[in-house]
């Protein structure tokens, strides 16, 4: 079992930038992979970015230039670095963590809202 916990969401002007952080703990030596996905009202989850265990990582073009994947393994956490935000980026924010076996594992969300 892999426990993730977000922080970091709130209330930003357009242009502005965040920080999430997903801690995650339990098993998490079994990680292969963690993400952030998002979902904004009347919309599908959708992936922002992704990390490997190796370091690999991958983004939705619409976030490509903006957003910044990292994680450190010593500390079991996955941040995402936010610039440059839009009003399209408003969504909960969802961490998510796939084992080596296969487990998927989600957060509890965090809201992100940009807005004047």
């Amino acid at each position: 079992q892999v426990q993730l916990v977000e922080s970091g969401g709130g209330l930003v002007q357009p242009g502005g930038s965040l920080r999430l952080s997903c801690a995650a703990s339990g098993r998490s030596f079994s990680i292969y992979n963690m993400g952030w996905y998002r979902q904004a009202p009347g919309n599908q989850r959708e992936l922002v970015a992704i990390i490997t265990r190796a370091g690999t990582t991958n983004y939705a073009d619409s976030v490509k230039g903006r957003f910044t994947i990292s994680g450190d393994n010593a500390k079991r956490t996955v941040y995402l670095q936010m610039n440059s935000l839009k009003p399209e980026d408003t969504a909960v924010y969802y961490c998510k963590s796939v084992s080596v076996t296969g487990s998927v594992y989600w957060g509890q969300g965090t809201q992100v809202t940009v807005s004047s």
